[in-house]
């Protein structure tokens, strides 16, 4: 119900955000590099910015507003008084994270659409990998929001974790380019196996080892929501 109450905003921010970074860097940038990893820059974009936009939709709910239904509304706390426990409450969460991280990926396929860089339908393979990049890092933001005292607690995940993934995973260029030691760091990371994934679906291409990238994501998710259930139990119940 809160989130129909903010449709209006939310699709402005899930369509106009993305654009801005399509037509911007897109066609900005676009035109002095032109193609990169063999298809053109405005492609290799868009289908890294599906990616990142699931990775920072899914932390935001899943702090922000895992946060605040957790501590300063206690809806938790109502919740735990009916036959719901808390791995309940936080699988809802992280389905509901995972399911805008989805919306977030149609907008920006869509938009991608409209400007010509999706060469085809099988791009909606696509989604049902949104949905998983969404619950991945949804569990990691739960942890969190389940450690963190207020809000700017969260701006040390943004600023160590979220920010170097988005500029170092291969959003923006391929991570061959890093140097070797980064380049092995950064196959650790959630977003660049979220980015293997997404590239080749949405600008058409070899998929490779996908059964090691979605298995990376699937452990990151499925780690963080058992430590967030952990954390979340102790928080309420002590």
């Amino acid at each position: 119900m809160v989130w129909r109450k903010l449709i209006g905003p939310a699709v402005v921010m899930n369509f106009g955000e993305p654009t801005l970074y399509l037509l911007g860097l897109g066609f900005g940038l676009g035109h002095f590099v032109g193609e990169m990893s063999g298809m053109p820059y405005l492609a290799f974009l868009a289908s890294g910015i599906i990616a990142s936009s699931a990775m920072t939709t899914a932390t935001f709910e899943g702090m922000y507003s895992v946060y605040t239904r957790m501590d300063p509304q206690r809806t938790y706390e109502a919740l735990m008084a009916t036959p719901l426990e808390v791995d309940d409450i936080l699988a809802g969460e992280m389905l509901w994270c995972g399911t805008k991280s989805l919306f977030s990926g149609i907008a920006i396929l869509l938009v991608a659409t409209l400007l010509g860089v999706v060469p085809g339908w099988q791009a909606l393979w696509v989604l049902p990998v949104v949905f998983l990049i969404g619950l991945c890092f949804a569990g990691m933001a739960m942890i969190m929001s389940a450690i963190a005292s207020n809000y700017d607690f969260f701006n040390y995940y943004f600023v160590l974790a979220i920010s170097p993934m988005f500029i170092l995973c291969g959003v923006f260029y391929p991570i061959d380019s890093l140097p070797d030691v980064a380049q092995g760091f950064v196959q650790l990371l959630p977003l660049t196996h979220a980015v293997a994934l997404t590239r080749p679906l949405v600008a058409g291409g070899e998929l490779t080892q996908p059964l090691l990238h979605l298995g990376v994501l699937a452990a990151y998710g499925a780690v963080g929501f058992y430590i967030s259930v952990a954390l979340v139990r102790k928080r309420l119940l002590v």
